[in-house]
């Protein structure tokens, strides 16, 4: 099959129409989660630590074997057998406001697996009841599925003081990120 490459005046009149239309071109390919990116000392501390860390620590609470592949754009969910039915539904569509959030792009999977378990730890210690993981949805460089997605789904069922989990709402990341709702002190 031939693709129908448009001559210039199908451009012109294409750019004409975006214009008419009031389209703009973007200034940034980041997504605006529509919170300001904390930049805090404890966040700091875990890059740090994250990054510092030459060797395998086995000793967290999360597995670091083989996990279950998820495909990039499934949806993913879990909760614990007896959380409320209106609960889960509220984190589901988004209506539960996270209060700290975790981006992990950027890190090799033992850095990631040091930083969500950090990162749960201190969102626990301070009260949090939810907070925002950004997995992303790229494959691996040696895998031919979403590495990071797949491990952040095993890792959270695993994790004690996680209540439920499910793939956020397109504004906040959709299938890319994901809410968690944490147990409350003495829960």
């Amino acid at each position: 099959m031939t693709r129908h490459l448009p001559n210039d005046d199908d451009i012109s009149a294409f750019r004409q129409a975006l214009q008419a239309a009031g389209v703009r071109r973007i200034a940034s390919n980041q997504a605006n989660p529509g919170k300001p990116k904390r930049n805090d000392d404890a966040q700091q501390a875990r890059r740090r630590a994250a990054v510092e860390s030459n060797t395998l620590q086995t000793s967290g609470r999360t597995s670091d074997g083989r996990v279950e592949a998820v495909r990039p754009s499934e949806y993913l969910e879990f909760s614990v057998p007896d959380l409320p039915w209106r609960t889960f539904s509220q984190l589901k569509r988004g209506q539960t406001a996270w209060q700290a959030g975790l981006d992990l792009h950027g890190y090799t999977l033992e850095e990631a697996r040091i930083e969500l378990e950090s990162f749960l730890r201190d969102a626990a210690a301070q009260g949090m009841r939810c907070v925002l993981v950004v997995h992303g949805k790229a494959w691996g460089t040696t895998s031919d599925f979403p590495v990071l997605k797949s491990h952040t789904n095993a890792w959270l069922r695993e994790w004690p003081g996680v209540l439920a989990f499910c793939s956020a709402i397109d504004i906040d990341g959709g299938t890319g990120a994901v809410y968690i709702l944490l147990r409350k002190r003495g829960q």
